[in-house]
């Protein structure tokens, strides 16, 4: 930090910055990161001082901080047509395009696409389009949401209710009629002697219990991450969707796949819903959509979804929702040229190249005798700390574990993310083999410093 501390950019950002998921005991002793630039997966704060990002931001900087092309892509859309809405049946044409695309690219035949300006506020669309649906098909009651605990949706009012993280109390949520099942974690939640196999079947079984009690004609949909990202990268068991979507569909219950994250290439394919070989009835967008060049989330409704939406908005003459970036003209130009970058420029393959080492790299950091689990798909992992790798007994959370291995990454030049009492790396799509060495080489000396500490 500078001399003069009371004029430093630290202190100027303490002084007027409500900060947001940030822990405070490390910011009134560390101080924030303040950042000038980056470059390709680099960011660099206003000391001059280098850091690997290993999180792409927040999940979503797959191409690098300064990208030609991407560059190219707003600048001129901002000199042809530099903003409207989607409103009054008048939007863009790369608004048209981008719809064009992301139907082509998902993995419906058909379908229809809604504008958002965040994942947030695309599960909090998609909520609406629900309760809009069941409502026009005669079923007003179908209101109840259900998701998993320890999932992300968002943060507006009704998806930090889909969200099943305990912080979400503090605002008196989540409002009535929002539901969370157990989270399909085999290694933290199965009980002794259960097979993964019999865990899943455990999962699906609660599923029908929860459906019998609260009342199928009560339910609006069913909310789910291929790969629990902010949960703290959390794999499904294996075979879960594969026993939970015969229920859903039995009971007439939409499956929505919550993409944010896991959707084009994090998992080593397009969609995550594609990894684990499951067909929603649509998918939550956003993120990756624009490869962090621009705020935008999508709804995508698969044809079913699609068509049933359409009536239901033909008998009122429209559907009444919309926000005054939806389909933003330089937000769909980038996102266009965003797909194409990762699907076309090698990232997508870059990320299945990458991944037995990605892996093997997480594995052997995993013999450390304070990880616990190391766990993944594609380019998201993530290191469970244990106090006792035995029992998997977590530490004490007044230590501040993984805070506190993030904050000695940070001084190394690194950056990750705690979660819990995890350590999440997701770095981008454009990662050398030797950046991912220099990833690791740092994380696993951080590693050893902290639990040199506290184990």
């Amino acid at each position: 930090m500078p001399e003069d501390k009371a004029n430093s950019w630290e202190s100027r950002a303490d002084a007027h910055s409500l900060y947001g998921f940030t822990d405070l005991p490390t910011i009134h002793q560390r101080g924030a990161v303040v950042l000038t630039h980056g470059k390709g997966p680099y960011i660099y704060d206003v000391h001059g001082r280098e850091y690997l990002d290993a999180n792409s931001g927040l999940w979503n900087m797959v191409a690098g901080f300064d990208h030609p092309g991407l560059i190219a892509a707003a600048q001129e859309q901002y000199a042809r047509f530099p903003g409207y809405h989607a409103f009054f049946g008048r939007m863009s044409d790369q608004t048209v395009m981008l719809s064009e695309k992301l139907v082509e690219v998902s993995p419906f035949q058909d379908g229809k696409v809604f504008y958002t300006n965040s994942g947030s506020e695309a599960n909090d669309t998609m909520v609406k389009i629900l309760w809009f649906l069941h409502a026009a098909e005669g079923n007003p009651q179908r209101r109840k949401i259900l998701t998993r605990v320890n999932a992300y949706h968002g943060v507006t009012a009704v998806s930090a209710s889909m969200t099943g993280k305990p912080y979400n109390s503090v605002f008196g949520l989540p409002l009535p009629g929002f539901l969370h099942l157990s989270c399909p974690h085999y290694w933290r939640n199965g009980a002794e002697g259960e097979s993964e196999a019999e865990f899943t079947a455990r999962m699906a079984a609660e599923l029908e219990e929860v459906i019998a009690r609260e009342g199928a004609d009560t339910i609006a949909g069913f909310f789910a991450e291929p790969v629990m990202g902010a949960g703290g990268v959390i794999v499904p068991s294996e075979g879960y969707f594969q026993a939970i979507l015969p229920v859903l569909r039995r009971h007439g219950i939409p499956m929505i796949s919550d993409e944010v994250i896991c959707g084009f290439g994090r998992t080593g394919n397009t969609w995550g819903c594609e990894t684990y070989g499951f067909m929603p009835d649509a998918i939550i967008s956003s993120k990756n959509l624009t490869a962090g060049f621009f705020p935008m989330g999508a709804v995508i409704l698969g044809p079913e979804l699609a068509e049933r939406v359409q009536r239901a908005a033909e008998a009122v003459e429209e559907f009444p929702h919309g926000f005054t970036a939806s389909g933003h003209p330089v937000g769909c130009a980038i996102a266009l040229k965003a797909i194409d970058v990762v699907m076309n420029e090698g990232l997508a393959e870059n990320v299945r190249s990458l991944t037995p080492k990605f892996e093997a790299g997480l594995a052997k950091l995993a013999d450390h005798p304070n990880i616990g689990e190391w766990r993944g798909k594609g380019l998201m992992g993530a290191l469970e700390a244990v106090a006792d790798k035995a029992t998997k007994r977590p530490f004490d959370g007044k230590l501040s574990v993984s805070e506190r291995i993030a904050n000695a990454c940070t001084d190394q030049g690194l950056i990750c993310r705690p979660l819990g009492q995890a350590i999440v790396l997701a770095p981008p799509f454009i990662l050398t083999e030797a950046q991912m060495d220099e990833m690791f080489d740092k994380l696993g000396r951080a590693l050893d410093k902290v639990f040199a500490e506290v184990a």
